[in-house]
């Protein structure tokens, strides 16, 4: 396998993911800096959900007109302004709309650098690939805070976003010199109607979630907002099924792989979702510890995540993918319950292994659950997979961390007192059983699913052919 493709795009999905997440700890001296209050300044984490929920859709489209390798360059491009006219933004007006720009790019980024290495990829190297391309959506949102908090604390805020220009440039050149060429594959007229209805659904409910768990508006807004985006979803079913080329092909849920990785991934994306909106807040509010403390805590989990990537082949091709899911979604929901148990009086060491033991479970579930949706898609299927896999999981994340902020807040209101540390470990607990779902759609799975991509039927003939000893 080619190792330096999927290690550029790794790096430009690194740079969006930790980007997503790293100005959490820096909010308030952006506040201060702007002359509003961090409440306010929320709506700058909104607006570039809602960029990624608008134009991911059609991000798919986009790479077949115009060429994959053109616009995963072009996407890096455009993070990179935004980037730029976040770090010089003197309003909150302007850090918002720089926001959304950085948001238009990242929404590129992410589906099309899979495509691309879907493209460039075989089946049998699939897993190994897929597993350096996960890392970077569970190491960046834990590896934002602690950034965010020692570049604020020791330097300045706008450092920030201006780090992105030298890795963004660094990003563009190496794809121009080592991604291969994919040409245009004659895309059909874009369907406006579904982009507008798929923009509208998309961004209604990450918006509408997003106002609802950080109430930087009136809780009816969140409320209105995720209503519409569930009408224009249904809206867009009945259109998908009436328009010759729709811009999502709701028809590849037929298949049983895809169909499995996406309802699965979503349902156990929502404590991906909630653990790091969760895990940093106890520590500092139950625990007493600084963000840059309790960031660094949370950094075991990246460091779990990582070593994934050192046995998740391995991992498929003797169990298959059916049987390596079912104990990752076990595994992982079994220590996102145990972070309820947590007390002031815990070691650090517990903590820290826990935290380990839940990234290297995520990661090899995401790893597995990413394979096995493209292991039986086409090559002319694969830019619609992407951008209907990408929806879904910024739709999920969003759920998680709006869930999360509900069971908080109603157990908070229920007490009727302010945070405790059992609001917390409620609010684990029931994030833990929802992400236990995810065996559901897995479970009806045939074991030799997905297995020219995991290698499992072969495995285990080599096996069974090997002498004994």
């Amino acid at each position: 396998m080619n190792r330096i493709i999927p290690l550029i795009l790794a790096v430009a999905l690194f740079m969006e993911h930790m980007d997503s997440t790293v100005i959490s700890t820096a909010l308030p001296a952006i506040a201060v800096d702007l002359g509003v209050s961090p409440i306010t300044l929320k709506l700058a984490l909104t607006s570039y959900m809602v960029s990624l929920a608008v134009f991911i859709p059609v991000s798919g489209w986009m790479a077949d007109k115009f060429g994959a390798k053109n616009i995963f360059r072009l996407a890096i491009g455009v993070f990179v302004i935004g980037s730029i006219l976040c770090a010089v933004s003197s309003s909150v007006l302007a850090f918002v709309l720089a926001r959304f720009l950085q948001g238009m790019g990242g929404a590129m980024m992410t589906p099309i650098g899979r495509l691309v290495l879907l493209r460039t990829t075989q089946r049998k190297d699939l897993v190994s690939a897929m597993s350096l391309l996960t890392i970077p959506a569970l190491v960046g949102p834990l590896t934002g805070p602690p950034i965010g908090g020692f570049i604020t604390t020791y330097f300045s805020w706008h450092w920030i976003f201006l780090i992105n220009v030298p890795i963004g440039l660094l990003g563009i050149w190496l794809s121009t010199l080592h991604l291969p060429e994919l040409p245009p594959r004659g895309a059909p007229p874009l369907d406006v109607t579904g982009f507008f209805l798929t923009a509208i659904a998309a961004s209604g409910i990450v918006f509408g979630l997003s106002v609802i768990s950080l109430p930087a508006l009136p809780s009816f807004v969140g409320i209105g907002a995720t209503t519409l985006g569930f009408i224009c979803g249904a809206l867009y079913v009945v259109h998908a099924r009436r328009h010759p080329n729709p811009i999502l092909t709701l028809g590849l849920f037929r298949n049983t792989a895809f169909r499995a990785s996406v309802s699965s991934g979503t349902l156990f994306r929502i404590a991906t979702g909630a653990v790091p909106f969760l895990m940093p807040l106890m520590l500092q509010l139950s625990f007493g510890m600084t963000p840059f403390q309790s960031g660094l805590t949370t950094f075991a989990g990246a460091a779990g995540a990582m070593a994934v990537k050192f046995m998740a082949k391995r991992a498929f091709a003797a169990i298959g993918f059916r049987t390596a899911l079912l104990s990752a979604s076990v595994a992982g929901s079994a220590m996102t319950a145990i972070n309820g148990f947590f007390t002031p009086t815990t070691p650090v060491l517990v903590i820290t292994f826990f935290l380990f033991a839940s990234g290297l479970a995520r990661s090899l579930f995401f790893t597995g659950a990413n394979a096995l949706g493209y292991s039986e898609i086409s090559d002319e299927e694969a830019s619609q997979a992407t951008s209907i896999s990408s929806v879904m999981q910024q739709v999920s994340l969003a759920l998680g961390v709006a869930f999360a902020a509900l069971v908080l807040e109603t157990s908070s209101f229920l007490s009727g007192t302010h945070l405790q540390l059992a609001d917390f470990h409620m609010a684990f607990f029931i994030v833990s059983a929802i992400s236990l779902c995810s065996l559901l759609p897995i479970i009806r799975l045939h074991p030799q699913t997905g297995a020219a991509v995991s290698g499992h039927r072969r495995f285990s003939k080599e096996a069974a052919e090997a002498p004994g000893e």
